[in-house]
């Protein structure tokens, strides 16, 4: 019975992302991985290979200059790979061949891919074909965009690292140098919102397209994915209205950040990658901190449930929004798409929300005593509290932004900043009910007494 629990279909993710990562990071440590006269350090490695298969795309070197062909070939395999799941590869490969399909990956996989009672092996099928189909078709976008630059095989990494929202880059500046290059922009953002609706709501835009014979057999979306769609448009757009109103009032930012038209376009182009991937178009510590603010809260939110974003999920966002408008108009019940939201939906958002908001609040704490130099009494001094916050934020929601910290981190503050990004990948609720069920419940209850609240 306790090995039953402890190898059970809520472990069995935790276990596969860490094994994945391991073997990453003894990947990147291969002298085959490094250019010539680059090394890397393990700490690094093991740093590297998290934030890929967390798919944050953080990193404390420039992946690009110390990772050999084979090295930056082993990286787009670890985003690859984290994007789409271990469990879903898992599965994937025993339809393969041929074999049945254990429960704990089916059940695995359906949890993480919001599935149902359907077809398992003409779903994984689909989501192979759509990530494929999506991949390719932004590769060869961005080829034609800039053919110079962009080789088959960088103009592949960077549709990978956009769909699977990652944000690794190979250029030193990531994509400051297509700052003003209208369709490297548009390509990167709709990959990016693409692998952050989710595969249910690309499988019933497909079914609606092809009316069922490609993706979902529906003729028109479901709460969910309305849901989705409508928060993810009413985040993006808001986002980029706030960041173009908010650098547009501020004077002297006209080079470093842009004006105009220009302004615009960067400010819709993080508006969409602070919600799930970790690209940049300018320096971010150019932006001013209520731009940073607002970066932060999109980077909290993140994207849809079963998607490759991190972040409380739009869903989450919504129900507690709708819970909050509820209780204003003192209604008992929060209502969504013309239904009801379910209590332990409502709960499940409230715990989310709360574990994030801990979590974050504990990480900044470590990360002011680690790198404020408290903790080895080197008093290196005080490092401003937004640039840990953000530090901390952009690894929970497995995105990828930094203000040019995370190459300055100490050892510890690489530990935390890992942490933050397997917990933000897997899920924090995933990882407490993975340790619930390695609990014996409880077969009593206390008897209850009111307690004056607010």
């Amino acid at each position: 019975m306790r090995q039953h629990r402890i190898f059970s279909p809520l472990t069995w993710p935790v276990y596969s992302f860490l094994a994945v990562i391991l073997l990453g990071a003894c990947a990147l440590q291969l002298p085959a991985s490094h250019m010539p006269g680059q090394t890397l350090r393990w700490v690094d490695a093991f740093f590297i290979s998290t934030s890929a298969v967390c798919v944050t795309g953080l990193s404390p070197v420039d992946v690009g200059s110390v990772l050999s062909p084979l090295g930056q070939g082993i990286l787009l395999l670890l985003i690859q790979t984290g994007g789409l799941g271990v469990m879903t590869y898992t599965s994937l490969i025993f339809l393969l061949w041929r074999r049945a399909v254990p429960f704990t990956s089916r059940e695995a996989v359906t949890q993480a891919l919001l599935g149902d009672t359907f077809d398992l092996r003409r779903f994984l099928r689909e989501v192979a074909a759509i990530t494929a189909g999506i991949e390719i078709t932004a590769a060869v976008l961005l080829h034609c965009c800039d053919p110079a630059y962009f080789t088959p095989f960088r103009a592949l990494f960077h549709a990978v690292s956009a769909f699977c929202n990652a944000g690794f880059a190979l250029r030193p500046d990531n994509l400051v140098f297509y700052r003003d290059h209208a369709g490297v922009n548009a390509v990167i953002c709709l990959a990016v919102i693409l692998g952050g609706l989710g595969f249910t709501v690309l499988r019933e835009t497909l079914g609606i397209l092809s009316r069922g014979r490609v993706g979902a057999e529906t003729a028109c979306y479901s709460r969910f994915s309305r849901l989705v769609l409508k928060t993810s448009a009413a985040l993006i757009v808001a986002g980029a209205a706030l960041l173009f109103l908010i650098e547009w009032r501020r004077p002297g930012n006209e080079l470093s950040v842009g004006d105009g038209t220009l302004l615009g376009m960067v400010s819709l182009f993080h508006s969409v990658v602070a919600r799930t991937a970790g690209f940049n178009t300018i320096d971010m510590t150019a932006y001013s901190e209520a731009s940073l603010l607002i970066l932060c809260v999109l980077m909290f939110i993140g994207g849809s449930s079963g998607s490759c974003a991190g972040g409380i999920k739009v869903v989450t966002f919504r129900v507690l929004v709708g819970y909050i408008v509820a209780q204003c108009r003192n209604e008992r019940q929060v209502v969504l798409e013309g239904r009801g939201v379910p209590p332990e939906n409502l709960t499940r958002a409230l715990t989310i929300f709360f574990l994030y908001c801990l979590l974050i609040m504990t990480s900044t704490l470590l990360l002011s005593l680690s790198e404020g130099g408290i903790l080895d009494r080197s008093g290196g001094g005080d490092v401003p509290l937004l640039r840990l916050l953000f530090e901390v934020v952009s690894a929970l929601g497995t995105v990828g932004l930094s203000l040019n910290f995370t190459s300055e981190l100490t050892d510890f503050g690489k530990g935390i900043i890992i942490a933050n990004m397997f917990a933000g990948r897997v899920g924090l609720l995933a990882l407490i009910m993975a340790v619930r069920s390695l609990q014996r419940s409880r077969r009593y209850e206390y008897a209850e007494a009111q307690l004056p609240i607010g």
